[in-house]
């Protein structure tokens, strides 16, 4: 495996390693987020239903948005990066002729669902939050369902997030301009363990 100088996997290389991770098992997808690999966990069908629950909700508000399940994007943030959202709400056209690792300049918000596994506390809670704000996408939801929490970060700095917002599952939670919605996670509670 080819890396430069000091010893980080270059961005080349990474891609060249998850299209070949897939190929050989369909549902191993890596990551490459603030110069570290990760393999993102296999979802379980309520984390599915939670995306197909949130797409809905998207479009309902606006038609002209989609949310890109496990779309791949460039996140270059500290040594460049790549990583597989979970969600990625933008214009419909948005990743057309992109490829695998699309351009997260128009996008609107980045969701990921947890899963239960022993890496989602570093990844979902700490390392892409701070990914997403240096790359400045508007709005980062995480639907945790270990805490069954949500949490909305907004105003990114180009370091962090600068208001993130907790509400336990059942409450009602605004996702901010540019997405615009009111957010009942009512039906979250059906899709946890």
């Amino acid at each position: 495996m080819t890396v430069v100088d000091n010893g980080v996997l270059t961005q080349e290389t990474f891609e060249d390693l998850a299209r070949h991770a897939i190929r050989v098992d369909e549902a191993l997808r890596l990551e490459f987020v603030n110069g570290k690999l990760g393999v993102k966990a296999v979802p379980d069908g309520d984390h599915g239903r939670i995306i197909v629950w949130l797409t809905q909700i998207c479009m309902r508000s606006d038609p002209r948005n989609w949310l890109f399940a496990e779309q791949g994007l460039h996140i270059d943030t500290y040594r460049k990066g790549n990583a597989r959202p979970d969600g990625a709400l933008a214009r419909l056209d948005t990743v057309a002729g992109q490829g695998e690792w699309a351009d997260p300049a128009a996008v609107l918000m980045l969701v990921e669902v947890t899963s239960y596994d022993e890496d989602t506390d570093r990844r979902e809670r700490v390392e892409k939050p701070r990914a997403y704000a240096e790359t400045g996408i508007p709005v980062y939801l995480l639907i945790d369902r270990e805490t069954c929490e949500v949490k909305v970060h907004s105003q990114p700095d180009g370091v962090r997030y600068e208001t993130v917002v907790t509400v336990p599952f059942g409450k009602t939670v605004r996702l901010p301009d540019p997405v615009g919605i009111e957010l009942d996670t009512e039906p979250l509670k059906n899709w946890v363990r």
